[in-house]
C-alpha cells in the first residue's frame, strides 16, 4: 500500500503523483496546490487516500459543503482528486464519484479610472507604483506581475513579454508610453538602490535575487485603497480588471482585450461587457423608444 502521510517527508504515493504531474505539464501552483488539496483529503481520512472508497468521497465532500467551504475550494479538490484517482492510480471510479459545485458569477469590481489615478498615486513607494502600473497599464495577474524581468520589457516594439503565463502559456502585453517611463522611474531607483541585478527580477522581493511575493503586492494594493480613500473591496486583480473594462469602454475589440488578458474563452472576456457604464449607457432603453413613439417622436429627436 502506497501512503500520503501528513508529514513533510515525501512518500511513494506522493513522489508518484509529482512525477505524474511533472510528466503531463502541470504549472508548479498547480501541482502545490493539487498536494495540498490531497494531503487534506488524507487527514480527513486518517489513512492514506488510495485506500479510499467511494463512500468516504461521498462523505468528504458532504463534509466540506456542511463546513461552508467555497465552491471554488471544493472544485479545484475535485480537479486534484481526479488527477490522483485517475492518473496517478488509475481508479476511474472514485474519480466518477467526484462531484462539482456551481460556483456562482459574480460581477467584478471595477475602479472608475479617477479611482485607478488615485490608487496608482497613493502606492507605498516608486517599486509598488510601478508593479501596480503594470497590473492596470497592461492588465497582468498578479503573479505575471511579480514574476517579470527586467529582459521582459520591450521598448522597441512597445510590448511586455509575460512568460508561462496561467496555462503555462506565453504571451504578449500592452507596453504603453506612459507605463514605459513609469518602469523607467523605477528602474533607474532601482539602480540607485543596487537592487536591481542585469537580467534579474523586475520587481525583486526582500532580496533581490527572490521576486516580490503576491502578499506584497495585495498588502500594497490594500494600503494605497486606504489612503486613497476608496472604499470598494481592492486587490491586484480588481487593476486587472479595470484595465479589461476601461478597453472595453474605450470600444477596445473584444477580441483584442481577449488576447492582451490572455484568455482562452471569449465568454471570459464578455464579463467585462457586464460592468462596463459606458457600454450599458450607449444603449437605448425601450421605454425611451415607447414614449417617444407615444407623443409621436422619432428616439433620436
Amino acid at each position: 500500500m502506497a501512503s500520503f502521510s501528513n508529514n513533510t517527508r515525501t512518500t511513494p504515493l506522493r513522489q508518484r503523483m509529482q512525477e505524474d504531474m511533472v510528466m503531463r505539464g502541470l504549472g508548479s501552483h498547480t501541482q502545490q496546490d493539487y498536494i495540498r488539496h490531497v494531503r487534506r483529503f488524507a487527514t480527513f481520512l486518517g489513512r492514506a487516500p488510495d485506500t479510499a472508497t467511494v463512500a468516504d468521497i461521498r462523505h468528504f465532500q458532504l463534509y466540506q459543503h456542511e463546513n461552508g467551504v467555497g465552491p471554488a475550494t471544493i472544485n479545484s479538490t475535485v480537479s486534484a482528486l481526479r488527477f490522483l484517482y485517475t492518473v496517478t492510480l488509475k481508479r476511474r471510479d472514485m474519480a466518477r464519484a467526484l462531484v462539482i459545485t456551481r460556483n456562482p458569477r459574480k460581477l467584478p469590481d471595477v475602479l472608475s479610472m479617477e479611482e485607478a489615478a488615485r490608487l496608482l498615486e497613493a502606492a507605498p513607494g516608486i517599486k509598488y507604483k510601478a508593479a501596480l502600473g503594470v497590473a492596470y497599464g497592461a492588465g497582468l495577474r498578479v503573479s505575471e506581475v511579480a514574476h517579470l524581468k527586467v529582459d521582459d520589457i520591450d521598448s522597441t516594439r512597445m510590448l511586455i513579454r509575460v512568460e508561462q503565463g496561467k496555462g503555462r502559456k506565453d504571451r504578449n502585453a500592452l507596453l504603453s508610453p506612459q507605463l514605459l517611463e513609469l518602469l523607467r522611474l523605477w528602474w533607474r531607483e532601482g539602480k540607485r538602490r543596487g537592487v536591481m541585478l542585469p537580467h534579474g527580477w523586475l520587481f525583486p522581493g526582500r532580496s533581490r535575487t527572490d521576486p516580490i511575493s503576491s502578499r506584497q503586492l495585495h498588502r500594497a494594493v490594500q494600503e494605497a485603497a486606504e489612503v486613497a480613500g476608496i472604499h470598494k473591496r481592492v486587490s491586484p486583480h480588481t487593476l486587472r480588471h479595470s484595465f479589461a473594462t476601461h478597453l472595453l469602454e474605450d470600444g477596445t475589440d473584444i477580441r483584442v482585450s481577449q488576447v492582451l488578458l490572455g484568455h482562452s474563452k471569449l465568454e471570459t472576456t464578455a464579463l467585462y461587457a457586464k460592468v462596463s457604464t459606458r457600454t450599458i449607457h450607449a444603449v437605448a432603453g425601450p421605454l425611451d423608444r415607447l414614449m417617444a413613439l407615444m407623443e409621436g417622436k422619432t428616439p433620436d429627436d
